[in-house]
């Protein structure tokens, strides 16, 4: 039993191998060129450097976009629950959660970080 094992996963390792072989040998280009061979980042040199300007704006809407993003995916299963849950908690623990949630856009909005004009 253990040499028919032994035996099937000695032609199994074979024949990936085989095919890995095929497979890396049929893909091999002739010409390398700079621009193929580099990869696609949106248009930057990436033999360039690395250290370009990079917009404190866009990253805090960004994060605030994930932010929202997750506080969704928390407030979605609420709707769910209600019927398997105690109403009155259920109702105490919604009015916590969202009312967080007012406090935090308040906050973002008192600080400017939703003035997308300036």
């Amino acid at each position: 039993m253990i040499f028919v094992m032994f035996i099937s996963s000695m032609v199994l390792i074979t024949i990936t191998m085989i095919i890995m072989f095929i497979s890396s040998f049929l893909s091999k280009k002739t010409m390398t060129d700079r621009e193929k061979s580099s990869p696609f980042e949106c248009g930057f040199d990436p033999k360039g450097t690395a250290r370009i300007p990079f917009s404190l704006r866009f990253f805090l809407i960004a994060i605030i976009f994930l932010i929202f993003d997750v506080e969704i995916t928390l407030l979605l299963p609420m709707t769910i629950i209600y019927e398997t849950s105690d109403p009155t908690t259920w109702m105490m623990v919604s009015i916590i959660f969202i009312m967080i949630l007012i406090m935090g856009l308040y906050h973002e909005w008192n600080q400017g970080m939703l003035n997308w004009a300036d």
